[in-house]
């Protein structure tokens, strides 16, 4: 694609690779280009539209929030308090003490452990065996 950039902007470049084509030939791609950049205006017309239309919103908003006294940090602490547990451990739903007294814990996320693929062989092992 680069190939066709460098020959479509540069003159004698273009000039080169034209020099076959005649002049009803030239008139078509001429006026192919032209629909191809016509077209490439409204789109950028349409996105200079639609930026303007979330900067009205944005500025309303900013300005709802001044009215009611908010500001920015508001909005993030709320954000904040209403996330998941992060950095929280799950909690165990499954628990065990062997013959020994060790007290073995699995939330059921991830790899079984040995012990509890143990008590699952034997049919002891349960969701409700916390």
């Amino acid at each position: 694609m680069s190939d066709f950039i460098n020959i479509l902007t540069h003159a004698r470049r273009l000039q080169a690779a034209v020099r076959e084509l005649s002049l009803a030939e030239l008139e078509q791609v001429a006026e192919k280009l032209a629909a191809v950049i016509e077209n490439k205006k409204e789109q950028e017309a349409e996105k200079e539209r639609e930026q303007e239309k979330k900067q009205a919103l944005k500025d309303a908003i900013l300005k709802q929030m001044q009215e009611a006294g908010l500001g920015l940090e508001d909005l993030a602490g709320a954000e904040a308090s209403t996330s998941k547990r992060s950095g929280q451990k799950r909690p165990v739903k499954y628990r065990f003490t062997d013959k020994s007294g060790t007290e073995h814990t699995w939330t059921g996320i991830g790899r079984i452990p040995k012990v509890f693929a143990e008590l699952k062989e034997q049919g002891k092992l349960d969701k409700h065996s916390v």
